[in-house]
């Protein structure tokens, strides 16, 4: 598998399907580290603009949230709290001391959680929806194939914002 020059795995341009899924959201998931790297505190807590209250450190902690709903929630049937649990979930909302480095930590130990989980799994195996997400979906069960699919899009979407944020904060851009 190739690098990019920041350290980044490139997904490989052939693969079969499982291959090709994991090594975009791997690429996607190496990114949102990047986008924090060499920021102090200060810094990963800057809006972008008003009325956004969206900060690179709410970012991390936001997808911490998702990588534990999509993958111990849904996919694994785990009835376990949010990560924040002050926070409803959602991981926007900023704790004074709780700093970059330690929303790394934790979202770190979820992605490693995800991995675990789905390691052997097949990309037929399913997971269950909460009634309300069902109701967005229009089935209460979601194949491994999907979550992958909407992780990738759901970082991508992400790291888009966090590219904005960066660029605002010291006028860093690239992927």
């Amino acid at each position: 598998m190739g690098m990019t020059p920041d350290g980044r795995p490139v997904p490989p341009p052939h693969a079969d399907e499982r291959t090709m899924l994991e090594s975009w959201l791997e690429f996607h998931r190496a990114t949102l580290p990047l986008k924090c790297a060499g920021l102090d505190d200060r810094q990963v807590r800057q809006a972008s603009v008003a009325p956004s209250t969206m900060t690179l450190l709410g970012l991390v902690q936001h997808l911490a949230e998702v990588e534990r709903n999509w993958f111990q929630r849904v996919f694994a049937g785990q009835d376990i709290p949010p990560v924040y649990e002050a926070q409803k979930g959602d991981g926007f909302i900023l704790a004074p001391d709780r700093g970059i480095d330690e929303a790394l930590a934790d979202w770190r130990a979820e992605v490693a959680r995800s991995r675990e989980l789905t390691a052997t799994a097949s990309l037929d195996d399913s997971g269950t929806l909460s009634e309300r997400e069902a109701g967005f979906v229009g089935d209460q069960g979601v194949s491994l194939r999907w979550i992958l699919v909407h992780m990738i899009e759901e970082y991508a979407r992400h790291n888009g914002h966090a590219d904005l944020l960066r660029e605002r904060i010291d006028g860093v851009t690239g992927a």
